[in-house]
């Protein structure tokens, strides 16, 4: 066989362990009814309140992005401590939707206390959120524990920014082992919600620190944002649409805007840049919506099982802001 086969047998090794412990249905046995319970507690809310979708898929990408997905974007901060968590974190700072978590939680735990990790839970309420609102859908294999961690610093220097540049979104996806195509596909979510003016406005009013435009920004969509949006550079309550005209609808419009250089971030633009995503986003358009959602649902897959904690590393938490006693 010889010590290349011997390395590459223990490099395998190594990749299955640890990806082997997230499997799905992984309650089946310790809490069968988990995943009806998450799925029921969506279907009665979300409906109600769609534009949620878009914010919970957010928070499992911001959760995964910083030490895996392990619910680290959940904790509190805490005085004693004195340390700021991820919700602390600018990135994280317009996130919503943590109540709602908490609350399919405290359902879960009264079916199975202790059992049910606020990951997982974070993985599936992401994925029945969309398929609620008529989006794709993605297997979410479960088994994920809950990290004891959460540092605002962490998530500020991992979570991709709306401003980042191609490189820096290249180096920030691969760090988590995800490659341009994930990039292209996750970035694909923008597809639904909507954005502060903040995270963008320095695109439409000082671009290079000297009063500017983004000359990558279509100028015609540019002035309409300006006339009707973000109408001052400080503006930071208004929110756009980051897809106008089917911002609820999960479809492939966001990379049409790509095309015409109305993607509303930088790091939207970024992917128009590279001859690679480019490509990508040519040959999503040329394809079909299923063919699209089969591929978005590939790529979110990989997504949820970024460094994740499994086995005995970590903890089930009793209360998802804030680790168990």
């Amino acid at each position: 066989m010889g010590n290349f086969g011997i390395v590459l047998l223990a490099a395998l090794a190594f990749l299955g362990s640890s990806h082997a412990d997230l499997v799905m249905n992984f309650y089946a046995e310790s809490c069968p009814k988990a995943e009806e319970i998450v799925l029921d507690f969506v279907k009665l809310h979300i409906p109600n309140a769609p534009s949620l979708a878009a914010a919970l898929i957010r928070m499992h990408f911001h959760d995964c992005f910083v030490r895996g997905c392990d619910a680290s974007v959940l904790l509190n901060s805490t005085t004693a401590s004195g340390n700021q968590t991820e919700k602390a974190a600018t990135p994280n700072l317009t996130i919503r939707g943590f109540d709602f978590i908490d609350r399919v939680k405290s359902l879960v735990e009264a079916e199975c206390p202790g059992t049910v990790s606020c990951a997982d839970i974070i993985a599936l309420v992401a994925r029945d959120s969309i398929v609620t609102t008529g989006g794709p859908s993605w297997r979410v294999p479960t088994g994920r524990r809950d990290g004891f961690i959460s540092n605002a610093t962490e998530a500020l220097n991992n979570i991709p920014a709306p401003f980042s540049n191609f490189s820096t979104l290249q180096t920030d996806f691969a760090n988590k082992g995800l490659d341009l195509k994930d990039l292209v596909l996750l970035s694909g979510a923008h597809t639904i919600g909507v954005a502060h003016c903040s995270s963008f406005s320095n695109r439409l009013y000082n671009f290079t620190g000297v009063g500017d435009e983004d000359p990558a920004l279509d100028s015609k969509y540019a002035a309409n944002l300006k006339a009707r949006k973000c109408k001052t550079a400080n503006d930071t309550t208004t929110i756009v649409e980051m897809d106008p005209g089917s911002s609820r609808t999960f479809d492939l419009d966001y990379y049409t805007l790509l095309t015409k250089r109305r993607g509303l971030f930088q790091s939207d633009a970024a992917l128009t840049t590279s001859s690679t995503t480019k490509a990508y986003i040519t040959q999503l358009l040329k394809g079909s919506l299923k063919d699209f959602y089969a591929e978005f649902a590939l790529a979110m897959e990989k997504m949820g099982r970024v460094e994740v904690k499994t086995g005995s590393v970590g903890e089930i938490r009793k209360h998802c802001a804030v680790v168990n006693s």
